[in-house]
């Protein structure tokens, strides 16, 4: 009898010690969140499962050996920190692959590790010449670490159809039903940002997905370049190029982020060429006609543009009016006539921010209980329109600081590191994010394709100096004045 209570006791104490390395689990994810961001979490992080204490060391799991490896090289010191702060006797962290027949705890506050999103379909079983035992139906061969999500809300049912876009949605479609068709392969959107070309890539993935005949992933091509970095450090590049290849249809979105990184570009080369001569289907979208990508190697050019090419033009007020009125219907939320054509006139380049400025009409109406009139329009909205008002250019932001540190204009995006004209840089990219709508990729490509880390470290480094040094933190004002002005 006094065994077999020892015995339970073992087992309360083990599921005890579970619980609280659950709770501890639980507040080092939430940190991590912070620092590492909710799409890098999900992306390397998330998957990572708590497993025995043994002395000084706690074990964690992850699923793969590739995710193993990125994760022990970018975040192993990290997790070691975060564990000894959290629990002092915890010295070292081990991180291991899963074994089948391990059962480690699951992440606190988190449902059992799902991918990231569904790569891998259904494929319909082959036909028998003669009578023969039916295959079962194949999950496609794809890891999820490899891909994005996809948007639920971008189908072809939500896209509004006008005469800007009207082409590339036909064409789009005709991927959707018949992947790999003579002349629409590849398939090469391009257009301005916030004009739909992401929705129409998502939107194609969706109707792949809802009959179940192919495997998709879509990705950015900052995401392909990283995934093919990750690749090469943990010395698994073969790895990623077969579990890439093995698709139906791959989708790169901003194609243009690739332009002066020349490895990865001869990388996407080949997966094009395999892909393409393998009979599968590619879907591409950049801010520009492959033509006009001027820092893409001729010969990926060249291959870019042999299938169809499909531009998506600045909307219309018709079509703008025509998104605002869909949108409105779905909400539920009754807009009135001249709100909608007062937004349309008002945002005219980016539907994205267009939408975004009607999502939040419509949360302050359901927020308050109050109608949506023209006053409260101008009113919730104020920072948007004033920012219409007078939209500020980084090729403006880029001439005002030149003209003000007196250095040559191309200095900018010049690969020079000396002081008088880095720190000029860095202001100018410091103005650009606070004055533009531009993302921080978006602002490296203007300044001689810089990387978005580089960005950051000029804001981070400006912010700095403009706390330390009054007359500094004068100029920079300064300059902000005049280009808001």
């Amino acid at each position: 009898m006094t065994g077999g209570l020892e015995g339970y006791d073992a087992v309360a104490e083990a599921n005890a010690q579970k619980s609280v390395l659950a709770i501890h689990w639980s507040r080092i994810c939430e940190r991590l969140k912070v620092e590492v961001g909710e799409v890098e979490y999900r992306t390397w992080l998330r998957q990572i499962t708590v497993g025995p204490v043994d002395e000084d060391e706690i074990t964690l799991y992850l699923p793969t050996r590739f995710l193993r490896d990125w994760v022990r090289g970018q975040y192993g010191d990290r997790l070691g920190t975060l564990w000894n702060a959290e629990v002092p006797a915890i010295r070292r962290v081990e991180l291991q692959v899963a074994r089948p027949d391990a059962a480690p705890a699951e992440p606190a506050g988190e449902d059992a590790p799902t991918p990231d999103i569904p790569v891998a379909h259904v494929r319909p079983p082959a036909r028998a010449a003669a009578p023969a035992p039916v295959e079962e139906p194949r999950q496609a061969e794809v890891r999820s670490d490899l891909a994005a999500p996809l948007d639920p809300r971008f189908t072809f049912d939500t896209f509004v159809v006008g005469k800007p876009n009207e082409f590339a949605y036909a064409c789009a479609r005709r991927v959707a039903e018949r992947p790999s068709s003579p002349g629409f392969n590849p398939l090469f959107l391009y257009g301005g940002v916030g004009l739909g070309k992401t929705h129409l890539m998502h939107a194609i993935g969706a109707e792949l997905l809802r009959e179940g005949r192919v495997s998709v992933a879509y990705m950015s091509a900052e995401k392909f370049m990283y995934r093919f970095i990750a690749a090469i450090r943990s010395q698994s590049t073969m790895e990623f190029k077969e579990q890439l290849r093995s698709v139906d249809v791959l989708m790169i979105d901003d194609l243009q982020f690739l332009i002066g990184k020349d490895n990865t570009q001869e990388e996407f080369f080949h997966t094009f060429n395999a892909l393409v001569d393998a009979g599968r289907q590619i879907v591409v979208s950049a801010d520009k006609s492959p033509s006009d990508l001027s820092g893409l190697e001729d010969r990926l050019r060249t291959r870019l543009g042999c299938g169809m090419v499909a531009d998506i033009h600045a909307t219309t007020f018709e079509l703008r009016i025509s998104i605002l009125e869909a949108k409105a219907t779905a909400s539920g939320v009754m807009v009135p006539a001249k709100v909608l054509e007062f937004l349309a006139h008002k945002i005219t380049s980016n539907v994205r921010e267009l939408e975004g400025a009607l999502n939040r009409l419509i949360a302050h109406a359901n927020l308050f209980g109050r109608p949506v009139t023209l006053e409260a329009t101008q009113d919730v909205l104020h920072d948007i329109l004033k920012a219409h008002d007078r939209r500020v250019t980084i090729e403006e932001i880029q001439r005002k600081v030149a003209e003000h540190w007196n250095i040559r204009l191309t200095d900018m995006s010049s690969a020079r590191r000396a002081r008088a004209v880095a720190r000029p840089r860095q202001v100018a990219m410091y103005l650009a994010k606070q004055l533009t709508s531009r993302s921080l990729p978006e602002i490296g490509r203007k300044f001689g394709n810089r990387d978005h880390t580089t960005v950051m470290h000029a804001v981070s480094r400006v912010t700095e100096l403009m706390e330390q040094d009054p007359a500094f933190a004068e100029d920079v004002e300064l300059l902000r004045r005049m280009l808001e002005s």
